[in-house]
């Protein structure tokens, strides 16, 4: 597709995903300057739903890579399949001498690709995901600097791979340690928060169109308010939407307090937070005051 602001609009709202004119420029800014793009914000704000969008529109496949503690470059980059090299230096070893074994079981065929490979290795276009970038340590972070830089990584026994296409490169983060400024120096950046009840009414709307429009308010109203109570595990918007369909699956038409009760296990994972959320719940159905 040709890249312009106007077909960014276009596909992200044929993908059925709410967004704004900040988030549409920045999208399109990061496709045309050919910049990573760093998403920071809390989780299940819709960070990785973005990366799958921009695939979408691009009509690609998204590679993602899910950091960890402990995710070490080689790891999201490559492995050798150590299994497939034993077999065939088993069954050459009377046959061929190890220089000849040598070149072939360190060749592309006994490669496994990790998902940074893969991104940099492939014959079109793609969007990487790295997702959760914060919870990687500094030494990955490091080591992406320069792959960012370059789109090229090196594999010590097949040499130096230049990125055919440049992937879209989109990162993730629930700003759980901050990332280094040299990061975010190549990096376009976009804060997505929680949308605000009208913008997550729209969500519903398009996601869950059975559902109600009266109990499209309430439950949108009623998820902005827990998000407000500094839960140790606010609801996503993934999990609005599927108390949204649980409401519609129980055949429930009104937002009362036994309805909330019933199926709070959707919206909550923590039990202190339903303990929290008992105020909240408590309001649920109740007239607003009346000033005198």
């Amino acid at each position: 597709m040709e890249i312009t602001a106007e077909a960014v609009r276009a596909g992200m709202a044929a993908a059925r995903y709410v967004t704004t004119p900040r988030v549409e420029t920045v999208v399109y800014l990061a496709l045309v300057l050919e910049k990573p793009l760093l998403v920071e914000g809390p989780a299940g704000a819709g960070k990785t739903e973005l990366a799958k969008v921009v695939a979408s529109m691009l009509g690609t496949e998204v590679i993602r890579l899910q950091c960890y503690e402990g995710l070490d470059a080689a790891h999201a980059l490559y492995e050798w399949n150590y299994q497939k090299q034993l077999m065939r230096l088993q069954a050459d070893r009377e046959h061929a001498g190890w220089n000849e074994l040598k070149d072939h079981i360190f060749s592309r065929e006994y490669l496994l690709e990790r998902p940074l490979l893969r991104a940099i290795g492939a014959p079109r276009r793609t969007v990487l995901l790295i997702d959760e970038i914060d919870k990687a340590d500094e030494e990955l972070e490091a080591f992406l600097l320069e792959m960012l830089a370059e789109y090229q990584v090196t594999v010590p026994e097949l040499g130096t791979i230049v990125a055919r296409e440049r992937p879209v490169v989109i990162l993730t983060s629930n700003q759980r340690r901050e990332l280094s400024e040299a990061l975010k120096r190549r990096c376009l950046h976009l804060y997505l928060d929680f949308p605000g009840v009208e913008k997550e009414r729209e969500i519903i709307a398009l996601k869950v169109p059975e559902l109600d429009a009266q109990l499209r308010a309430r439950v949108a109203e009623f998820v902005a308010r827990l998000r407000r109570l500094g839960l140790k595990k606010s609801p996503s918007i993934a999990e609005t939407l599927d108390w949204a369909r649980a409401l519609v699956a129980l055949g429930i038409r009104e937002l009362d307090q036994e309805a909330v009760r019933r199926t709070l296990a959707v919206l909550l994972k923590h039990e202190e937070d339903v303990r929290k959320a008992e105020p909240a719940i408590a309001g649920v159905g109740r007239a607003p005051a009346v000033k005198r």
